[in-house]
C-alpha cells in the first residue's frame, strides 16, 4: 500500500475527470463532464482556477500550437485559456446524438486517442478513434458501451483500452503507422471490487487504473499483475495522473455521480481532486501534434 492520499481541492465534482499535468504552466487541469467545467490546480501557489465548457466535457488535453484539444460532446475543439473561446477541429459522430467523447491521451508522438460513448450508459455505441496530422480515424477497436482511456506505454507502442462495464483492460500494439494489433485481455476486474474507469502508465511501465464504486486505484505490472493500490476515502475514483517537478506526485479525481444523499453525507470529499505521493515517476506529458 502506498501513502494515504490528501484531498487537495474541494471542487466537488459531479464527474471529475481527465487529470493532466501541463509542463508549460506546472499546473494539473481536470473537467468537470456533467457540470461542464475545466479546472487548473497550480500546486505551487495553491491557486485554483476554473471555466465554462459549452458541452459536456470528456477530457482537455495541451496542443503544440498552444491551448488544447478539448474533447465535447459534438466533436474535438481547440480551447483558448487566455480567451475562454473553443473553436471546432472536427465533428465526431454526428449521427448519434446520444453519444458524447469520454477520455483521451496523447501518445509520445503527439497522437491523440480518444473514446466515445453512450451518454445513458446503455448501448454498446462507443468507439476508440485517433487524431493524427489532423485527421480523426477510427482505431479499429470493437464497439462497448462505456469506453474509457486509452493509455499509452512510455515508448508508444503499447495501447490500454477500457470496456468499463465489462470490467476489461486490452493491450494492443501499435505499430510505427499508427495502427493497432489485435486486441489481447490485459486484467480483468471483478464487479464487487469496482468499475475500470480511467488509465495511465508510469515510468516503469505499470499502469495504473482509478476504480468507480472501488475507492481505490491500482497498479498493475506490464504482466497484469496488481502490485499496488491506494485506497481513498470516497468511493468513486475516475482516473489518476502523475505531476509535480519530479512527476511523482499521483493525482486522482473523483465523482458524486451516482451517490445517495446518505452516501454523500459519509462521503463529504466526494469529488474532490487528491494528491498522493508514490514512489515510481510517471512520464513527462507530450502535446497534440495540431
Amino acid at each position: 500500500m502506498s501513502a494515504a492520499p490528501e484531498s487537495v481541492w474541494g471542487v466537488g465534482a459531479e464527474l471529475g475527470e481527465g487529470p493532466v499535468w501541463v509542463e508549460r504552466d506546472r499546473a494539473l487541469w481536470f473537467v468537470d463532464i456533467k457540470r461542464q467545467k475545466i479546472h487548473r490546480f497550480d500546486p505551487a501557489s495553491g491557486a485554483k482556477r476554473s471555466w465554462d465548457s459549452p458541452e459536456q466535457i470528456g477530457f482537455l488535453l495541451p496542443a503544440s500550437r498552444g491551448g488544447f484539444v478539448a474533447g465535447l460532446q459534438s466533436g474535438l475543439h481547440h480551447f483558448s485559456e487566455q480567451s475562454g473561446a473553443f473553436s471546432l477541429l472536427a465533428s465526431v459522430e454526428g449521427d448519434l446524438p446520444g453519444n458524447r467523447i469520454n477520455d483521451g491521451v496523447v501518445d509520445p508522438f503527439g497522437r491523440l486517442w480518444f473514446g466515445t460513448m453512450d451518454n445513458s450508459e446503455e448501448a454498446p455505441t462507443g468507439r476508440f478513434y485517433r487524431l493524427n496530422d489532423g485527421r480523426v480515424g477510427d482505431a479499429g477497436l470493437p464497439a462497448v458501451t462505456i469506453t474509457n482511456g486509452p493509455a499509452v506505454s512510455p515508448d508508444g507502442r503499447i495501447l490500454y483500452h477500457v470496456d468499463t462495464l465489462a470490467g476489461l483492460i486490452h493491450a494492443c500494439d501499435i505499430a510505427e503507422d499508427g495502427s493497432l494489433g489485435a486486441s489481447r485481455p490485459f486484467v480483468r476486474i471483478d464487479g464487487k471490487d469496482g468499475f475500470p474507469d480511467g488509465p495511465t502508465v508510469d515510468a516503469e511501465g505499470c499502469v495504473w487504473i482509478g476504480l468507480y464504486f472501488g475507492w481505490e486505484a491500482r497498479r498493475y505490472s506490464p504482466a497484469g499483475e496488481l502490485i499496488d493500490r491506494i485506497r481513498f476515502p470516497t468511493s468513486n475514483i475516475t482516473k489518476v495522473a502523475f505531476g509535480g517537478e519530479d512527476l511523482r506526485t499521483l493525482y486522482a479525481t473523483s465523482a458524486q455521480q451516482g451517490l445517495k444523499p446518505q452516501d454523500l453525507a459519509d462521503q463529504p470529499e466526494a469529488g474532490n481532486l487528491f494528491a498522493v505521493r508514490v514512489d515510481v515517476p510517471g512520464t513527462p506529458g507530450a502535446l497534440i501534434s495540431l
